[in-house]
């Protein structure tokens, strides 16, 4: 399994943005990074320079949230979408974005929903439970 480190992650949005604002190549999922980078314009200057990237703090009590995990949360549920796994999160999340008008606009609900299942999963010790999720982001797609 990949696991990157935080300066892995921040170097890869950095990256991808930069490559995107340059015309230079990018890989498939480079390229859906840069989609959701420029999807989110306010995160400009935190993606201008890697090694401020690399150093730059997001402590829960500022109220600030941390681009890079936003970030990389979109590309986690795109990529969820793309392969339907878990089974049934591409209709789910489809219904969201039909009711909400947008996938964007989905996808944030979305991530409520991976956060909240994630956090459960670590606090109890037992793996992530897609059900719970999937079951969180349909009925945000049915709620009037």
């Amino acid at each position: 399994m990949f696991a990157p480190s935080a300066d892995d992650v921040r170097d890869f949005f950095v990256d991808a943005r930069r490559k995107r604002g340059e015309g230079l190549p990018l890989t498939p999922l480079e390229t859906i990074a840069a989609d959701w980078v420029e999807a989110h314009p306010e995160y400009a200057a935190d993606l201008a320079d890697a090694e401020a990237a690399r150093a730059a703090v997001y402590p829960a009590d500022t109220g600030r949230e941390n681009p890079f995990l936003h970030l990389s949360m979109h590309l986690s549920i795109s990529e969820q979408i793309s392969i339907d796994q878990p089974r049934g999160i591409r209709q789910a999340c489809e219904l969201l974005a039909a009711r909400l008008g947008s996938m964007h606009a989905a996808q944030h609900e979305a991530m409520e929903c991976l956060g909240r299942m994630l956090w459960e999963s670590q606090r109890s010790g037992r793996p992530p439970d897609g059900e719970v999720y999937i079951d969180c982001v349909r009925r945000r797609a049915t709620r009037s």
